[in-house]
């Protein structure tokens, strides 16, 4: 593929800055009604598959946790996440942006992943009202 294709993936798939593969399977957790169906689809559309939910119990390669303030811990969360991800697997963290319903503080999500034994990777606007930080495993 050409990089002017690469660029123009870029600009029409809001997935496409977060590095998802095809045949990945990613593990979407925190699903509701304010997550943003155009990255899931994008996503979707990257790794050739529908994404498997919170029920999933086989290893995944990627796990997206949609997380707002009000849905608990972070660390358990984030804990919970990383049951079933595949040695040196990938989080991304999807929060509310600045302002919004739900806003995280960025020093609550790194002091909750640095507890679950994640490295901030790199935080990025993923959509209109959501940041997506990608958390690295540390399981090898």
């Amino acid at each position: 593929m050409s990089a002017t294709a690469d660029h123009a993936e870029d600009r029409t798939n809001p997935a496409a800055r977060l590095g998802f593969e095809p045949g990945q399977v990613v593990q979407e957790i925190g699903y509701d009604d304010d997550v943003d169906q155009d990255l899931r689809e994008g996503i979707e559309s990257l790794i050739g598959q529908d994404l498997v939910d919170e029920d999933y119990d086989d290893v995944a390669d990627v796990v997206v946790l949609w997380f707002r303030d009000e849905d608990g811990d972070l660390t358990d969360a984030l804990v919970d996440a990383i049951g079933l991800l595949e040695d040196a697997g990938t989080v991304w963290l999807l929060t509310p942006k600045t302002g919004r319903d739900g806003y995280v503080e960025p020093s609550d999500v790194q002091d909750a992943a640095q507890t679950a034994g994640l490295s901030p990777a790199k935080s990025i606007s993923v959509a209109k009202d959501w940041s997506g930080t990608r958390l690295k495993s540390g399981k090898r």
